[in-house]
């Protein structure tokens, strides 16, 4: 594992106050590993400048734009696994390209679409 891949549904559990989510992230930190967030999970989860929670997380994460490339990678990643969560798609696109773990809450789809890429990559459920 290179790094790790924050979806939305781990931004989520950062603005929670997740105890599990904020021990990984000083993990991370603690080994020198920025934690990437792909600019569609921002999206996603980001609803009113009040997230403390969530702005203070991303201040220690590099947060990945979301371009052509990536669209048609990760349209084509739900074509391959059936599904069609855009987000959750651009999610595993982002980390695959840089041999991420996955920080997620949703491991089902994750995974699925992870397996039609013929990528198996760590999860970290939250």
């Amino acid at each position: 594992m290179s790094g790790i891949t924050y979806d939305a549904g781990a931004l989520i559990a950062a603005e929670r106050g997740s105890t599990e989510l904020w021990a990984l992230h000083r993990r991370m930190l603690d080994r020198g590993v920025r934690p990437t967030v792909p600019s569609l999970a921002l999206a996603q989860a980001w609803r009113s400048g009040r997230q403390a929670r969530l702005a203070r997380l991303l201040r220690g994460c590099e947060v990945a734009a979301f371009a052509e490339r990536e669209a048609r990678a990760a349209g084509e990643a739900l074509a391959a696994s059936g599904t069609d969560d855009v987000v959750d798609a651009g999610v595993v696109v982002s980390a695959v390209a840089r041999a991420d773990a996955i920080a997620t809450s949703d491991p089902d789809d994750i995974t699925r679409i992870a397996m039609a890429l013929g990528r198996r990559p760590p999860i970290h459920v939250v």
